[in-house]
């Protein structure tokens, strides 16, 4: 069995940190451009919808953005 040995200072642990932090923020901000892109295409569905389709799914015109967001609002 290999066993792996490292010497690693704390200058090497903080740069790692600092590495790990970003890579960590990267991904939160890309995670929420895919959730707005996705609510996006949702709303501009809805909106290519007419008012009678938009009816069947008990969605008024005015209300689209509201019913796309409702997860994150409590009105």
């Amino acid at each position: 069995m290999a066993t792996v040995t490292t010497n690693s200072t704390a200058a090497d642990r903080g740069l790692r940190e600092r590495i790990d932090a970003f890579l960590a923020s990267m991904g939160q901000g890309f995670n929420a451009y895919l959730e707005r892109r996705s609510r996006k295409d949702e709303i501009a569905r809805l909106e290519a919808m007419s008012d009678a389709e938009l009816a069947r799914l008990g969605i008024a015109r005015d209300r689209i953005v509201h019913h796309v967001f409702r997860d994150l609002f409590y009105v």
